[in-house]
């Protein structure tokens, strides 16, 4: 009798926002894991095998969308207001929520398997334990793409994609830790999207 009571209650969904360092980007943070990982929605194209994006992309001011974990970025189009836009997209993200709304269609692989040399291996591992949540705090993430004669290249996403602070944050940051963990790495670079 219990557990079908349990069942019958619905989560209340508090969405309260959190800016980026991004001014065009917006980070909807709930109290339920969305995704384990991350999953970046760039363009609506890229929209297609998610649903909760795809809806997203409804809004003719969404011009992107990442989620990670516990939260969603939204990138507004230029010319957009955020004081205009939050409250629509607040409750957006509420209903999307509370309606179990799906952030992928697909099951992705699970992040943490590293895979290349010792030194490739401990690279990733200082990304995933070390920079990841500092970047998904800010709104955004972090994917490693390769490590070749000295320099490691990463993909930014979410938030930190355009954003007017990610090359310090690359260079000042990202770069001077690896150096230091990792004496091979000599420069950090970040491809484009």
């Amino acid at each position: 009798m219990l557990k079908n009571l349990l069942e019958k209650i619905k989560m209340n969904i508090n969405v309260y926002t959190e800016s980026t360092p991004n001014p065009a980007t917006m980070k909807f943070i709930v109290n339920k894991l969305l995704i384990n990982g991350s999953a970046d929605f760039a363009t609506k194209e890229s929209a297609e095998k998610s649903p909760f994006a795809k809806e997203l992309y409804k809004f003719s001011f969404v011009n992107g969308v990442f989620f990670a974990s516990n939260f969603v970025t939204v990138t507004k189009t230029e010319g957009s207001d955020w004081d205009d836009l939050l409250p629509i997209l607040k409750e957006f993200v509420k209903g999307a929520v509370e309606a179990e709304l799906a952030v992928q269609t697909e099951e992705q692989p699970e992040a943490g398997n590293f895979e290349g040399t010792d030194i490739e291996v401990k690279i990733q591992q200082i990304l995933h334990d070390y920079v990841r949540p500092a970047v998904e705090s800010d709104g955004g993430a972090i994917t490693y793409k390769s490590f070749g004669e000295g320099v490691v290249t990463v993909e930014l996403r979410g938030s930190c994609s355009g954003c007017p602070s990610s090359t310090v944050t690359l260079k000042a940051g990202i770069e001077n830790l690896l150096k230091r963990m990792v004496p091979e790495v000599t420069e950090v670079v970040s491809e484009a999207l």
